[in-house]
């Protein structure tokens, strides 16, 4: 009982913690794809970190910032 529950806990704080760090961007990019076009070709998660980057550079209005 005790397990299950730390279990649980561990998971909701790591999920937490990846939607923070916005590192699950890329699975919810590849299921968006995906349910669109299953045929589709997606590109690699450093591909698509690339283009991330590259957008958030090129958008004035947004304002790069590195950390």
């Amino acid at each position: 009982m005790l397990r299950s529950g730390l279990l649980r806990a561990a998971s909701a704080v790591r999920w937490y913690v990846r939607e923070l760090m916005d590192e699950s961007a890329y699975e919810r990019y590849v299921a968006h794809a995906r349910s669109h076009d299953p045929s589709v070709s997606v590109p690699s998660r450093r591909e698509f970190e690339r283009m991330r980057t590259d957008r958030q550079e090129s958008d004035p209005s947004a304002g790069f910032r590195c950390c």
